[in-house]
């Protein structure tokens, strides 16, 4: 339920300082009771936002670095919402073994970015090897729009366009070989995407006047965002996230 209800208190606040985001193919996600993999090239760090409010009402986990947990509120935050600390120097077995674990047992798909960082494009084994290993399909989406703070403020378009459902189970070893046939498939449906989004791009902005209403709607969501954080300090000393997750595979 606070999953649900901070995706879209988050989505909101985009949506008040940019109101311009369009959402393309949203018929090619699976079932909401099939669990998946939903990948994207990274390019700013709202794109996840996106991707998890476009393909509501499917809940994710995702990987994220493990000094983001280190701030009491936004760690608790993001416990809450899927995430699981990874030390990027020193992955370990964890990377693997928990995505894995709730793909399989939960009814939560998980996020994945397979170049890892918002500055490369070379796809990581890693989202081949849970995929063949879970037996789930990968699911693509792009997104385009801003990357600086500046463009999503100034109301610059965003489409995030969803591709065709990736199957591995055809391939039959994740070697050298495998991983690279996944990673073709990948790049292949993100190049298509790309070509797409630039066609929606019209580079057209929305109209200043209706930034008028939303001026209201703003100080709800500042009052909404004050409330949650005090909500959220208290709660991270009573409830623990993993140990919900826990019971909830267990089920």
């Amino acid at each position: 339920m606070f999953y649900a209800y901070l995706r879209g208190l988050v989505v909101f606040l985009l949506w008040i300082i940019n109101g311009n985001a369009h959402y393309h193919h949203r018929d090619k996600l699976l079932d909401k009771n099939e669990n998946y993999i939903l990948v994207a090239p990274h390019r700013t760090w709202w794109d996840p936002v996106y991707m998890a409010f476009a393909a509501r009402p499917k809940q994710f986990i995702f990987m994220a670095k493990k000094e983001l947990f280190n701030n009491r509120i936004f760690g608790w935050w993001i416990r809450m919402c899927g995430a699981f600390p990874i030390d990027r120097d020193n992955p370990g077995q964890e990377a693997i073994k928990y995505p894995v674990n709730m793909l399989k047992k939960s009814q939560r798909s998980l996020i994945m970015f397979p170049s890892g960082s918002r500055h490369s494009n070379d796809v990581k084994g890693g989202v081949a090897v849970i995929a063949k290993m879970t037996k789930v399909k990968i699911m693509p989406v792009v997104y385009e729009g801003p990357r600086e703070l500046s463009g999503l403020l100034s109301g610059q378009r965003i489409d995030m366009n969803f591709g065709n459902p990736i199957d591995v189970s055809d391939v039959k070893r994740m070697n050298d070989e495998g991983i690279e046939e996944v990673a073709k498939r990948i790049h292949s449906e993100f190049d298509r995407l790309d070509a797409e989004n630039e066609a929606f791009q019209s580079g057209k902005k929305p109209n200043f006047l209706t930034y008028i209403y939303r001026i209201p709607l703003g100080i709800v969501a500042i009052v909404a965002v004050l409330l949650t954080l005090l909500f959220s300090y208290i709660a991270s000393f009573v409830w623990n996230p993993e140990k919900h997750r826990d019971q909830e595979m267990k089920k």
